[in-house]
């Protein structure tokens, strides 16, 4: 007699399985998804063919017929191209949100801190600046630099004459110009090969004290190795680099390097605004370290500078992170705000002028996202690989 394990068990149809049912109709919503895309295309591609808007991106290579008042690469309005012109606006946008998250991330850190001051003094200070800064409007704030502060300032004959011969005017900051002499690639390398071998050295230092808990004092011989080798090239070489100062000629200056005051006041109304919120998010990851970790400290007789710098600032990080991340990817959002006090970034330049010569809206504006898209995601890859490396691994 057979048991009943032997007995076949009730058939199912596919349409009955949970997983064939669930590839279906996730198959279905995507060829659905697909074809709606499609369609949308089809529409897009017709009406623009109806209206003498181009549909490929043949304008790329066309002369730009433009000229752009700061360009880190040569540009030229009769010899340019829209593409180049695309890439002076991408390096623009680049240089602020470099410049920027450095600049913010320095007052931020400071003013979080501060914030956590004995000095009664210290901690209102940055309490003012938080709570003001961070609830104007950004662009109510880049106005205010732009007009209020740098248009206002004094012509290029009564410039503000700032230490290391830097003068700061209406018509922007102008700064010494390097001068590469003789000499200096070969300088430069042996500086390069220095900072290497320092690199190299600390990461073996690190090695051999997770492997021996021996402690290797990597930063004197890395300054060391800077100061030698580096250092002894540099004076070897005969000094290749030199700094030509600005000098006034007529109603400007001539020589030296000129920045744009509409880059100094996207910089400083960027960072100071996006400094509060750091100023934030720096504060609360170093109130959510526990007290216990400082009071061991003390009893081991650190300072308190070394116990927010060894004990407390390192925990703090782990907490820090992902909400500095958003912050880095704000400011280079807001950066598209340039365009209202006339700097050239990438939505001036390219979403801007060159949209409006060409006529191809749809072209520009999807490189214009994806762009944006692009450095978001490396920004956010780049911090979270940082957050993976310091975060605590359990045994």
């Amino acid at each position: 007699m057979a048991s009943t394990d032997d007995l076949p068990g009730p058939r199912t149809s596919i349409l009955n399985n949970p997983l064939w049912r669930g590839l279906f109709w996730q198959g279905l919503t995507l060829a659905l998804l697909v074809w709606l895309a499609l369609q949308a295309f089809d529409n897009a591609v017709v009406n623009m063919r109806a209206r003498n808007i181009p549909t490929d991106f043949s304008f790329w290579n066309r002369p730009a017929g433009f000229d752009v008042n700061q360009t880190l690469i040569p540009f030229s309005a009769s010899t340019s191209t829209y593409g180049q012109a695309f890439f002076v606006g991408l390096l623009n946008t680049l240089l602020v949100a470099a410049i920027g998250i450095v600049f913010s991330t320095i007052i931020g850190f400071t003013v979080g801190i501060g914030r956590l001051s004995n000095n009664w003094i210290v901690a209102r200070l940055a309490t003012v600046y938080v709570e003001v800064v961070r609830n104007t409007p950004l662009l109510l704030q880049l106005l205010f630099w732009y007009n209020a502060v740098l248009k206002a300032l004094p012509g290029p004959r009564e410039s503000l004459a700032l230490p290391g011969s830097i003068y700061l005017n209406n018509r922007g900051l102008v700064l010494p110009e390097p001068v590469v002499g003789a000499g200096f690639e070969w300088a430069l390398g042996a500086v390069a090969l220095a900072l290497l071998l320092a690199i190299l050295f600390a990461i073996w230092a690190r090695v051999e004290q997770r492997r021996t808990g021996a402690r290797h004092h990597a930063l004197p011989v890395a300054i060391g190795l800077l100061l030698v080798l580096g250092g002894g090239a540099w004076l070897a070489s005969g000094n290749p680099l030199s700094f030509q100062q600005p000098v006034l000629r007529g109603f400007n200056f001539a020589g030296g390097i000129k920045v744009i005051p509409e880059l100094v006041a996207l910089i400083a109304g960027l960072s100071l605004y996006t400094a509060s919120f750091i100023a934030e998010v720096v504060r609360a990851g170093v109130s959510a370290v526990p007290g216990g970790q400082t009071e061991a400290a003390q009893a081991l007789g650190l300072r308190r500078g070394d116990i927010l710098r060894l004990v407390v600032v390192p925990q703090a990080l782990r907490i820090i992170i992902p909400p500095l991340t958003n912050q880095y990817l704000n400011l280079l959002k807001n950066s598209s705000l340039a365009v209202f006090i006339g700097y050239p970034d990438l939505i001036q330049i390219f979403a801007g002028t060159v949209l409006n010569q060409t006529g191809a809206a749809v072209q520009v504006v999807s490189i214009t996202m994806a762009v944006y898209l692009a450095i978001s995601l490396v920004t956010s890859l780049a911090m979270n690989l940082y957050a993976r490396r310091i975060a605590l691994h359990e045994r």
